[in-house]
């Protein structure tokens, strides 16, 4: 999958924001422009296997990694880092 060139502290902190369990992918598409697909790419080639596994399992489990998911106010919490 092609990434587009990334800074270290983009990286950095589209890694965060993916592990963070209410920063949906929407948030991360607008700031950093990377679609799902791209950023669990990114995360693969990032972590450790067995960290990646985790985290996968974790982010597919949680409704709150998207918005269309979501059962609560949208809002609700945002980090001061977050731009949406």
């Amino acid at each position: 999958m092609n990434l587009p060139e990334l800074e270290t502290e983009a990286i950095d902190r589209i890694v965060e924001m993916a592990w963070e369990d209410r920063t949906p992918f929407e948030a991360i598409a607008v700031q950093f422009g990377l679609q799902e697909k791209q950023v669990i790419a990114l995360m693969r080639g990032e972590m450790k296997p067995s960290s990646f596994r985790m985290w996968r399992d974790r982010v597919t489990s949680r409704k709150s990694k998207h918005l269309r998911k979501r059962d609560f106010i949208a809002g609700r919490f945002k980090s001061d880092n977050q731009k949406t």
